[in-house]
């Protein structure tokens, strides 16, 4: 498939939001984006790029939340946005609800995010979740096999 940026890459698989790709004998599912509030409700439709500086596919909605919420058998769920709770120095919880209704519903075997670029790795919803540093400062390895995984600093 070809990433939202266009080009491909050798092994790289684009995932839509809420959709499953098998790839590397692993089903994965993801959602991509932030929470924004006054953009939730609205249609997925309604997310496109209106300006390099206003992109609006940069956002999750409701309905993409209800397309994880109904796939199972998902080996991995990919999230950029962090669940709850997800405590930060100056802030109380920056997680977001819509992770764990996925993360409750879903039941993946792993959820790995991004976003706050830190190393945490917590039980959410009864499952894994890591949160991860930038790439220029970490990477984990996973066991193909239980998904455990090791994080080598660089």
């Amino acid at each position: 498939m070809q990433p939202a940026g266009g080009g491909t890459l050798p092994n790289l698989h684009f995932i839509p939001n809420g959709v499953p790709v098998r790839a590397h004998g692993f089903v994965l599912a993801g959602l991509g984006g932030t929470h924004a509030p006054t953009w939730y409700e609205r249609p997925a439709s309604d997310l496109h790029r209106i300006s390099p500086r206003d992109d609006r596919r940069r956002h999750f909605v409701q309905e993409e939340v209800e397309a994880c919420k109904a796939l199972s058998g998902v080996d991995i769920f990919l999230s950029h946005e962090a669940p709850r709770p997800f405590p930060l120095p100056r802030v109380k919880d920056a997680g977001k609800t819509p992770i764990n209704e996925v993360l409750a519903a879903m039941r993946p075997r792993l959820h790995v995010f991004g976003h706050h670029h830190r190393y945490t790795v917590a039980e959410r919803q009864h499952v894994t979740s890591i949160g991860l540093e930038k790439v220029s400062d970490s990477y984990l390895v996973f066991n193909g096999k239980t998904l455990a995984h090791q994080r080598l600093t660089i």
